[in-house]
């Protein structure tokens, strides 16, 4: 999670919602990512859609089996989707989002029973330090 919380100072030093995102298996990190909506001028290219696209690319493997997903804020409906179609098989996040968090907050769809792969989730991980992260970039915006 201290590499994830690196990874969203780099995306506030970069203009970006403070979120970061690394992808583990077999203890060993195989792809980060960072929030570049703006910098992608796109509007999924959130942390972890980055570090799930990175991950599939080094793995030549759409699905990520037996994979952990280390991220600094719950995610949202689209990454979770994500998370689900990758078959992730844990979550760790660090501060949840209760407006828009998929992973239990808002909604839950990374443990739906209605879909065809659950995901094991941890939260809180180093929920102050992120919540922290976040609460100060968005203070600056206003």
């Amino acid at each position: 999670m201290r590499q994830a919380l690196g990874l969203a100072g780099r995306a506030e030093a970069a203009g970006e919602v403070p979120v970061g995102a690394v992808v583990v298996k077999n203890n060993a990190c195989i792809a980060e990512g960072w929030n570049q909506t703006i910098a992608n001028r796109d509007p999924s290219a959130h942390a972890e859609i980055m570090a799930l696209r990175a991950a599939a690319d080094r793995l030549r493997n759409h699905r990520l089996p037996g994979a952990t997903l280390y991220v600094t804020l719950e995610p949202c409906a689209m990454c979770a989707g994500a998370v689900v179609q990758a078959r992730i098989g844990r979550l760790v996040y660090a501060t949840a989002d209760p407006k828009a968090g998929a992973a239990g907050s808002v909604f839950n769809i990374l443990q739906c029973e209605q879909l065809n792969h659950r995901v094991e989730l941890t939260a809180g991980v180093l929920a102050q330090e992120a919540a922290t992260l976040l609460q100060g970039f968005f203070k600056e915006r206003r």
